[in-house]
């Protein structure tokens, strides 16, 4: 069973892929973009960077034995 925080992470992940393809489609379309949207998604996209990289660095400090 994953964990509340887990579940969280899962849902920026797909709240920011769902942010960042609305800003692109908007984009494509030449639709005026307001920089909200942008600073969503770089927001989320920062959460989710900073907490792969504290995942990688705590995998590191175990020692297997």
């Amino acid at each position: 069973m994953k964990s509340t925080f887990d579940l969280m992470r899962l849902w920026a992940m797909l709240t920011g892929l769902v942010l960042a393809a609305w800003y692109f489609a908007a984009l494509l379309m030449g639709a005026k973009q307001t920089e909200t949207l942008s600073m969503l998604v770089t927001a989320i996209g920062g959460f989710e960077l900073f907490h792969f990289a504290q995942d990688i660095w705590l995998k590191r400090g175990r020692t297997n034995g």
